[in-house]
């Protein structure tokens, strides 16, 4: 048990350094979560609206709830923030940070906490309410306790933190005359008639349902399985994606043979699968294949077939991927790497619906709906003299250009949500999203590899994740060091930060060139990080670009080797 007695809090400089403004994007983040300054007069009219238009039990369970989650967020942040601490020195995070956010000025009267036999109590002093402020500006002295925000950020910072439901309650409030706030956090059992207080977390509106139902929708549907895909839903809604969207749509009427076009990753695939379901041949097979994938002396009899005995090897007779898809539709990606002798093939399937296998002689007729996709520049192979005019011109009948992930950043959230909706039932983890400051640096990523790329970014994600956390950036792009005193990793042109293979190499000569013992120049390094982190052991590991107990041990195997 720890008993505190009039301990004015002041937020301590790690919580001070996670607060970053970036001026050039108009960004303030805490951690990883994006903050809002702005004016009280706004909040507190904001405030007075809910009431007003609600009525106060209600605006009171909203602003409870709102507090309750802006809670649960930063007893997060404080577990990461301080993971080396005492439980204490972690659990104070959330006071401090309450105070840092300009709602109170905290003391502590006392504390009792101990997480591992679910002991907890806590009274607190608010000083200086901005919720008690505003409601004695709106509505005057008030007749119960006006503090519902704050109190119901105490309770969900300390429910997740601890474990178990913590609820807190105001036994004195400014806005009702008192000189301070004062509020007292026990576990909900502890409390008599806690459903008094409970019930404002309790989400009656319709609103919320629906929500909730979606995301139920969500899971179950994300949780049924199709080997080959045949379920997965087109995501998107910008104004470039849709005009795609529109022409495959008409493409649906008729056996069209479609030519879509796109970077590597934009999803061709998902197009010609979407094409199949929607189309009237959505009974019959869907079969694909990747040219680029198949040697070329097998190419031919993969696609046509082969008769028994048509060269060394050919024990039997075998349908070709056109026969297997009679009457469906084929769907042949990276069709620009066809062999000069598979084009002439494909023309006669295309133009007369027929086919000879490999070794046979047997004309067979076939009804095959062809979707055919490239990354490349069809007709600059056309003029390089790698791919015939006569079956450009009868693919081209009907192109479909699929635009880059980099031309519709306003559909990246919702990919994002539909892929952790999708690989969190997978892995069987509870993942709650992407945290704000880690989308917007998804948002403004390049995306060379297009939707493929941003898939296995959060397949990763989630796989890092801690279970019923949020995905970071650091979850996401791995393999980089991810600075939190700067905006983000990707710098103006869309592009990961790395160094130059240049600067490598000049710290490279100038280290040999000093002719320094290597132990040396990391003792300095490692030291120079703490003095400028003031002896903060966190600050300099996160300079460095490892964790507290690496550091830690680096610096006691320097201490060895001196003595």
């Amino acid at each position: 048990m720890v008993h505190v007695k009039d301990d004015r809090l002041m937020p301590s400089d790690d919580l001070k350094d996670r607060i970053r403004f970036s001026f050039e994007s108009g960004h303030i983040w805490l951690g990883e979560q994006r903050m809002l300054l702005m004016h009280s007069a706004a909040s507190g009219s904001m405030r007075k609206e809910l009431v007003e238009t609600l009525g106060v039990e209600h605006a009171k369970g909203i602003m409870m709830r709102t507090g309750f989650q802006a809670g649960v967020a930063d007893a997060r942040l404080a577990k990461k923030l301080r993971p080396e601490a005492s439980e204490l020195d972690q659990f104070m995070v959330g006071p401090e940070l309450h105070q840092l956010e300009g709602l109170v000025s905290v003391k502590v009267n006392q504390i009792e906490i101990d997480v591992l036999k679910k002991r907890f109590y806590m009274e607190l002093v608010w000083k200086d309410s901005y919720e008690s402020e505003a409601h004695k500006k709106a509505y005057g002295i008030a007749t119960d306790p006006v503090c519902w925000m704050e109190v119901g950020y105490a309770s969900g910072y300390s429910s997740e933190f601890t474990g178990q439901s913590i609820l807190f309650v105001e036994q004195a409030c400014n806005g009702c005359g008192a000189d301070d706030c004062v509020v007292i956090g026990k576990p909900v059992d502890e409390w008599e008639n806690s459903e008094e207080w409970t019930k404002y977390y309790e989400s009656e509106s319709i609103v919320d349902k629906i929500l909730n139902l979606r995301d139920e929708v969500v899971n179950l549907r994300s949780s049924i399985k199709n080997i080959n895909n045949e379920q997965q839903d087109i995501v998107g809604e910008s104004k470039s994606f849709h005009s795609a969207l529109a022409l495959l749509q008409k493409a649906t009427q008729g056996p069209v043979t479609v030519l879509l076009l796109g970077e590597t990753g934009v999803g061709k695939e998902l197009f010609a699968r979407s094409l199949h379901r929607k189309s009237a041949r959505s009974e019959k097979n869907f079969i694909a294949i990747n040219c680029a994938a198949i040697p070329e002396d097998l190419l031919e009899s993969e696609l046509f077939g082969v008769e028994k005995g048509a060269y060394t090897g050919a024990h039997e007779s075998r349908k070709g991927r056109f026969e297997r898809a009679d009457g469906g539709t084929l769907f042949l990606d990276e069709i620009g790497d066809l062999t000069y002798s598979a084009q002439a093939k494909l023309l006669r399937v295309l133009q007369e619906g027929e086919l000879e296998r490999i070794g046979g002689t047997k004309v067979i007729s076939v009804d095959v709906r062809v979707v055919a996709a490239t990354h490349t520049n069809l007709m600059d192979k056309v003029e390089a003299g790698d791919f015939r005019r006569d079956l450009f011109y009868r693919l081209n009948v009907y192109p479909i250009v699929i635009p880059p992930l980099r031309e519709r950043r306003g559909d990246i959230a919702m990919l994002v949500e539909n892929f952790v909706d999708q690989y969190k039932v997978k892995y069987e983890k509870d993942i709650k999203g992407v945290t704000e400051h880690a989308l917007l640096q998804l948002e403004r990523y390049e995306w060379p590899g297009n939707i493929r790329e941003l898939e296995n970014v959060i397949e990763r994600g989630v796989l890092l994740c801690e279970n019923g956390g949020f995905i970071e950036l650091e979850h996401l792009f791995a393999m980089i060091g991810v600075d939190e005193k700067s905006d983000g990793i990707i710098n103006e042109n869309g592009k990961l930060k790395t160094l130059k293979k240049g600067e490598h190499n000049q710290f490279v000569e100038m280290f040999f060139d000093a002719k320094n013992n290597l132990f040396d120049i990391e003792e300095a390094i490692l030291k120079e990080a703490v003095k400028r982190s003031n002896g903060n052991l966190s600050g300099a590991a996160r300079q460095l670009g490892m964790s507290r107990p690496q550091l830690a041990y680096r610096l006691g195997k320097i201490e060895e080797g001196n003595q």
